[in-house]
């Protein structure tokens, strides 16, 4: 065996140097854990809530005839303790264990027979301190609601927003928006792309993703001070793909669920503009009636935009989905027209009162 410095040991020396490293590391102080609560829902997701910017790293382990499978997520940090919490059906068990004092190793045990697939097994960022893993059939097999901490704090020092854009001159109001019964909806809202896929990028570098993101987080709180419940598929630029957003919202109980986009063409192309709203024609009427309200406040907040009209699509997350759902298209971040305007703060803000309203008159006539 050879030390990285480049000196042999023998296997006597080795032992003895293990010994010596394990009592120096018995002595160090350990790293708080940056583990902040956990939670096993019925729908069988597994969603943590971590600090600020940590790389959690997911392992899996095939089970035997006498154990079964299990699923481990190490986090920087380790536990002031370590302990077991008694998991229900397929789940037999969640372990919060400490591997050495640098690391909270967080392990779901599950019973003999249980089958998962590690090809579907992917831990996903929704922000800066939120993960979730799909595990499907857990629910199936009798999943249950286990967890500790709270999963909805908001973690310290965490920015409501992260775009490069300027705040708007005019203040965030919800006065003169369509009024609901507070309390009785709930609304799913999805800033299309994020992290390391920015979308569409257009004139001056204008990115689709810090548009949207923009867009949509002005959208939650407008909807909120109306009394919706309102779920984000991300609130900052982390990269989540198509399968945990449509899950997020199909496990939500939402009423309705709106993706939130901008268009590209070529950059030769500055001339087409417009804007455009898509649903899926198997979904039924209200999901065309859900496009169209949110298609005719876009265009009314956007005078010589093209109308590019309501359209049918078949786009993952609208497809997907099993409440009304639309896609919206809030511009050609290419085109010379809308390019200035997506780029302008206080046409964004405009732009997230539009499309509160859309979604406040849909939920008026009944989701």
């Amino acid at each position: 065996m050879r030390w990285t410095v480049g000196f042999k040991v023998s296997r006597l020396q080795w032992s003895s140097v293990l010994a010596v490293l394990a009592v120096v590391l018995a002595a160090l102080p350990t790293w708080a854990s940056s583990l902040a609560a956990w939670r096993i829902t019925r729908a069988g997701q597994l969603e943590l809530r971590t600090s600020l910017d940590v790389r959690p790293q997911a392992f899996f382990e095939a089970g035997t005839a006498l154990r079964g499978p299990r699923v481990w997520v190490d986090l920087p940090g380790a536990p002031s303790r370590t302990r077991s919490v008694p998991g229900s059906g397929a789940l037999r068990e969640v372990r919060i264990g400490r591997p050495d004092g640098f690391t909270t190793r967080l392990v779901l045990e599950f019973a003999p027979g249980t089958q998962l697939d590690p090809a579907g097994l992917k831990l996903v960022g929704t922000a800066r301190d939120r993960w979730r893993m799909e595990l499907p059939g857990l629910a199936i097999q009798g999943g249950t609601g286990i967890g500790e901490g709270d999963l909805d704090a908001v973690t310290r020092d965490l920015p409501i927003r992260q775009t490069n854009f300027p705040t708007a001159t005019t203040p965030l109001s919800a006065d003169g928006l369509p009024v609901v019964p507070r309390g009785r909806f709930k609304v799913v809202i999805d800033p299309g792309h994020g992290g390391p896929d920015p979308g569409a990028v257009g004139i001056g570098g204008l990115r689709e993703t810090d548009v949207v993101l923009d867009v949509c987080l002005q959208m939650a709180q407008l909807l909120q001070a109306r009394g919706v419940q309102v779920l984000m598929t991300r609130t900052s630029e982390v990269d989540v793909d198509l399968p945990p957003r449509v899950s997020l919202a199909n496990s939500s109980g939402a009423d309705l669920f709106v993706s939130v986009h901008a268009n590209a063409l070529s950059m030769a192309r500055p001339d087409v503009n417009g804007i455009e709203t898509f649903y899926f024609e198997g979904a039924g009427f209200k999901s065309r009636r859900l496009a169209a309200a949110l298609q005719e406040q876009m265009l009314a907040i956007s005078p010589g935009s093209p109308d590019r009209g309501v359209r049918t699509g078949r786009f993952f997350v609208i497809r997907r989905t099993v409440m009304p759902s639309a896609l919206v298209e809030m511009g050609f971040v290419t085109g010379e027209l809308d390019s200035r305007r997506l780029a302008d703060a206080n046409f964004r803000r405009r732009m997230a009162l539009a499309l509160s309203a859309g979604i406040l008159n849909a939920l008026q006539e009944g989701p």
